[in-house]
């Protein structure tokens, strides 16, 4: 351990210093690493880890390989003790099946904690989140530009050279990135089909397969849906919108989609343990699929903090960010709370401490995996579980969220 790390962990200690809680602190060398996964874990199928004996909690979270700034949750003392018990809480399993819960403030790491199946090393499945990642990879394609704010309202099939547009349906043409963005594509496609495009891509012969390679699986749906209209452009969460975004972003970019998103995303991001599945067209997954590690799901939410920059240089347009974490629409999901909207594949929802509202947004997948922004408080909060009766957003609105209002 370092002598910096020693002294980041000292101060955390005595920060707490008179709590019982601090027994939970990962301030002792021997377990520093109590979180991580081993070289077997990591190659386990992640419902095969073994879950953790208790709950591995950091105020003072360790640097480790240099690509996340940390920092001391250096706030009173009072609340730093009630995010203590609130992962204490979520440890025993009071708010559902969790795996991690992680705080950046200012863009820096302050507090860490793992439950269950989650390890600091190992790369979590991530669910519909993965939608709020699609959405900043084309953003990615807009910055170095392959792409314009205008092309969001331009026809989608304007991007696909591929399709042949005669035997498209009627109103093909009203589907725009917008549309499929805020989940109004419109498609109307017979559940038949839609189950078997769903299938498990190792189900499918190889002419299958062809026929759907890259711009193919477009063409299909174009092809076999029912006209597009005005009344087929309705929220329809999923419905292929997703697919059909990243089908536009392996057009236009150089080379393919799975190797922009490698060498333009995720490599700049120091993102390298992670597992992208792919989608039966070729294309990489647009909408799930994908996992990645709990401090690599904060280096996302700190490009929407920072209005898309990286390091000080534009990474994502400013503009697209300011697009797509408004909330363009309102979600038709009974279930869902009333004050959600919609943007570009990221949600938005006032979080209320006393009589003062802040606007977060989040990308949030089944399971409850969840990146959420508070911008104005310049914080980020993830967490990972498999658990959608889970209650954690609730609490990190009681606990997490004033903690840092001043």
């Amino acid at each position: 351990m370092t002598a910096t790390r020693r002294f980041r962990q000292l101060f955390a200690i005595l920060l707490l210093s008179g709590f019982s809680s601090i027994t939970a602190l990962n301030a002792q060398d021997q377990v520093s690493t109590a979180a991580e996964a081993s070289a077997t874990e990591a190659d386990l199928p992640f419902r095969e880890v073994s879950l953790l004996e208790s709950a591995f909690i950091d105020t003072a979270p360790d640097e480790r390989d240099g690509s996340t700034q940390v920092g001391v949750l250096d706030i009173d003392t009072d609340k730093v003790a009630r995010i203590v018990q609130l992962a204490e809480d979520i440890g025993a399993g009071k708010y559902g099946r969790y795996d991690s819960l992680l705080v950046a403030h200012k863009d820096k790491l302050v507090f860490e904690s793992y439950f269950r199946r989650g390890r600091i090393n190992l790369a979590h499945p991530q669910a519909s989140a993965t939608k709020g990642h699609t959405s900043l990879i084309l953003g990615r394609a807009m910055q170095l530009g392959y792409l314009t704010m205008a092309d969001l309202d331009k026809p989608l099939i304007d991007f696909l050279g591929d399709l042949d547009r005669s035997k498209l349906v009627e109103g093909a043409e009203k589907i725009t990135l917008h549309k499929a963005l805020t989940m109004h594509g419109g498609l109307n496609v017979s559940s038949e089909l839609r189950e078997e495009l769903e299938r498990d891509a190792n189900e499918f012969t190889s002419q299958q397969t062809s026929q759907l390679k890259g711009q193919g699986l477009v063409q299909t749906l174009l092809q076999e849906s029912g006209p597009i209209t005005d009344e087929t452009q309705t929220y329809l969460y999923g419905n292929f919108n997703p697919m059909l975004v990243m089908t536009v972003i392996d057009a236009v970019v150089p080379g393919s989609a799975e190797d922009f998103i490698k060498t333009e995303v995720l490599n700049k991001l120091d993102i390298s343990n992670y597992a992208w599945e792919t989608h039966v067209s070729g294309l990489p997954q647009a909408g799930w699929l994908v996992s990645m590690t709990s401090r690599d799901m904060l280096k996302l939410g700190s490009l929407v903090l920072n209005d898309g920059k990286l390091n000080g240089e534009q990474f994502v347009p400013a503009e697209y960010i300011a697009r797509a974490t408004t909330g363009l629409v309102k979600p038709a999901e009974d279930w869902m709370p009333d004050s959600y909207r919609y943007g570009y594949f990221f949600y938005q929802s006032p979080l209320m401490v006393g009589e003062k509202s802040y606007n977060a947004t989040f990308a949030w997948g089944g399971g409850d995996q969840r990146i959420i922004v508070v911008d104005e408080l310049d914080l980020v909060v993830v967490f990972t579980g498999h658990d959608n009766e889970g209650t954690l957003m609730e609490q990190v609105t009681e606990v997490i969220v004033p903690a840092f209002v001043s």
